[in-house]
């Protein structure tokens, strides 16, 4: 079994899986799919009622999303934990030699090791990357109503139009920071 769940999952098997989560979360009581929405659950559950108005509601009542994203930090531990040695993540040559170019050049594991240590976080490209781009990803999925996965997903299944226009905003961010962003800081 364990060998069975250390195989990549075929693109035909989990997009039906993700398309169908749409459907079941609309029957459940018209739910909305969204990692975003956990962290905002998580501020209303431990911050002090009613100082901040954004986070005064019953966080209880979407305890299932907490839940989900709970199932998602077990899964990826546990995926780290029976990750084989030797595995190498599949990755096309014409990205080996870009992420070549700015020093990323080991990928023997799941994650590019240069890239994700400590000692690479307390460099300036690490701060970069890591706080200050993680808190633009917090803030402006916040900001945006949703998170990538709750706009392409939940929202683009709605046919909501500001679900596309935040899609398309985030290709055009990713293509931004792919080509122009990400070179300056790793250069």
């Amino acid at each position: 079994m364990i060998e069975f769940l250390q195989q990549p999952m075929p693109w035909y098997v989990s997009g039906p899986l993700i398309g169908l989560m749409v459907p079941l979360l609309l029957l459940l009581d018209n739910r909305q799919f969204g990692i975003s929405s956990a962290y905002r659950h998580m501020c209303a559950a431990v911050l002090p009622k009613g100082k901040f108005s954004f986070f005064t509601y019953d966080w209880k009542a979407q305890r299932w999303n907490l839940v989900f994203v709970l199932g998602i930090v077990i899964g990826g531990f546990l995926v780290s934990l029976t990750t084989p040695d030797g595995y190498a993540t599949a990755i096309s040559e014409q990205t080996k030699l870009a992420l070549g170019e700015w020093g990323i050049t080991d990928f023997s594991g799941l994650i590019p090791s240069e890239i994700f240590n400590l000692s690479f976080l307390a460099t300036p490209a690490g701060v970069a990357i890591m706080v200050v781009g993680g808190f633009f990803i917090g803030f402006g999925a916040r900001y945006g109503g949703g998170c990538t996965s709750g706009h392409a997903i939940s929202g683009l299944s709605n046919l909501q139009i500001p679900s596309l226009i935040a899609v398309m905003g985030f290709f055009a961010g990713g293509l931004l920071m792919t080509y122009f962003i990400l070179p300056l800081i790793l250069s």
